[in-house]
């Protein structure tokens, strides 16, 4: 008897050990789609690795609603951010989810500047080589509230506008201060983002 209950110990021993090794192997906080190519919403991306804030920031000279504030928040899976620390540039299987926030003036006992309020929107940009071939290996991803995300045509100009004024891998790690320095020291700044570096003023 007292065998049996040492060898089903094993057996649990080993059952859970095996679990453990399997979840690990998971590549967490990837994405996930559903049967008709949708991007299942990353409920928990705000427990990622946090990029950077922008505020009212524009990639056009377009002017901007008058009183409209907006912070808009990138985070990336874990994975990804440690293997960019490495190489300086991003893994197959990349998540970045940017998150745009109303910004606020007016609450508790704030008396100047903005603080971030309600979320007006959420967009991915993935990178999955065998899925997004025709694109390079990236594709976006545009979400109403957190049902499930269509992907956007490559035609919608994030595709182009990336590719052509992204500093690495078509991201905007320019814009990202903890990632600049490791691109610079790695030397796997784009051609494009190197010559448009180039004509900026001193700053």
């Amino acid at each position: 008897m007292r065998n049996r209950w040492v060898l089903a110990g094993l057996a649990a021993a080993l059952a859970a050990s095996v679990g453990i090794a399997a979840a690990a192997d998971e590549p967490g906080g990837g994405a996930r789609y559903t049967a008709d190519g949708k991007m299942e919403f990353p409920k928990d991306y705000r427990t990622w690795i946090y990029l950077s804030t922008g505020l009212d920031m524009a990639y056009t000279d377009a002017p901007a609603m008058p009183g409209m504030h907006m912070f808009d928040s990138v985070f990336v899976n874990r994975e990804a951010y440690q293997a960019f620390q490495t190489s300086g540039t991003w893994p197959d299987k990349t998540v970045m989810v940017l998150e745009v926030r109303r910004g606020v003036g007016k609450g508790s006992i704030n008396k100047r500047g903005q603080f971030q309020a309600d979320r007006l929107g959420t967009e991915v940009h993935v990178k999955d080589l065998a899925r997004f071939k025709e694109t390079g290996g990236w594709a976006f991803f545009g979400f109403d509230g957190e049902a499930p995300g269509r992907k956007l045509p490559a035609q919608a100009g994030c595709q182009a506008c990336h590719e052509a004024h992204a500093a690495v891998d078509t991201t905007f790690v320019q814009f990202y201060p903890t990632l600049l320095p490791k691109a610079q020291q790695a030397k796997t700044l784009s051609a494009n983002y190197l010559k448009e570096e180039a004509t900026q003023p001193a700053r």
